[in-house]
């Protein structure tokens, strides 16, 4: 299959257009759940492809209002390429989402479609997710604060924390996703602090610049400080080593879930997540 097979043509896809602002991505990024939005570009050559914004970039540039600002430079492939040159791309850029450019952009490709190619048994599948799995598997306790809990899935540089009850027994999983679907921004003000001149200050400009206090708007993303058991997934789906990438690939599809703990009996042996379903491509 080639990545024409499985990607979203232009056609269906939603854009933004240089200049323009946050609130023109918000409505996708946050009502209808978008994880990014191409940007793009109209000059005398017609429309141009220029980046991405996600979620992400908005959640940590909560003060910047200009578009392209928040556009982010991402690789892109091309209609023709293979399947398997593409879960190469991912795996190397660490990218869930594919603009397709060949001098415009023609459609884009997610992780998701490559995932459902794998689950149709449109490629290879029969690898056994024993042998793609992490073993190293990220947790965090279920009562910590959900903003503790998002620091931490930061630092750890990974998309979900297994979370962890009283005994250490596996209670739940909580992901990226479920953080930034009960995040919000809001405005404030931040004072910018005393700037009244005394005469002996060396900044003092001919006693003329004694503007006093001055507070600037301000956003902030503020997260629900409720524990991780309020916000968490308790129902895990979960899969053995012996199971195959397609059987894995069907459990993501059908659960919209993005990775499933791996456990041999009641023990977590690890996860599987679903770049490391590219691995049976390879």
């Amino acid at each position: 299959m080639n990545v024409a097979d499985v990607m979203t043509p232009r056609e269906d896809l939603v854009t933004v257009e240089l200049p323009g602002t946050r609130d023109d991505v918000l409505e996708y990024l946050q009502e209808r759940a978008f994880s990014s939005v191409p940007v793009v570009k109209e000059g005398d050559d017609g429309e141009q492809f220029r980046g991405l914004v996600s979620r992400d970039a908005l959640i940590d540039q909560p003060d910047e209002d200009q578009l392209a600002m928040l556009v982010e430079e991402v690789p892109t492939t091309s209609a023709d390429a293979s399947l398997t040159e593409l879960a190469e791309l991912m795996l190397a850029e660490g990218a869930r989402r594919v603009p397709v450019v060949d001098g415009r952009l023609e459609g884009i490709v997610t992780i998701t479609d490559v995932v459902r190619a794998i689950a149709t048994g449109d490629v290879d599948g029969d690898v056994t997710v024993g042998d793609l799995a992490q073993r190293e598997v990220n947790c965090v306790y279920e009562g910590a604060p959900l903003p503790v809990a998002e620091r931490e899935l930061s630092h750890a540089d990974a998309p979900y924390g297994v979370a962890l009850d009283d005994a250490g027994e596996t209670s739940g999983m909580i992901t990226e996703v479920d953080i930034i679907d009960v995040a919000r921004v809001v405005e404030g003000e931040e004072e910018t602090g005393d700037s009244l001149a005394a005469d002996d200050d060396d900044w003092k400009w001919e006693s003329v610049k004694a503007v006093g206090s001055r507070y600037m708007p301000t956003r902030n993303v503020e997260i629900p400080a409720g524990p991780v058991s309020e916000f968490m997934t308790d129902d895990l789906v979960t899969i053995s080593g012996r199971r195959t990438a397609q059987d894995a690939a069907q459990l993501m599809i059908e659960h919209d879930i993005e990775q499933i703990p791996l456990v041999s009996g009641d023990d977590l042996t690890g996860v599987v997540r679903d770049m490391d379903l590219l691995e049976a491509l390879r």
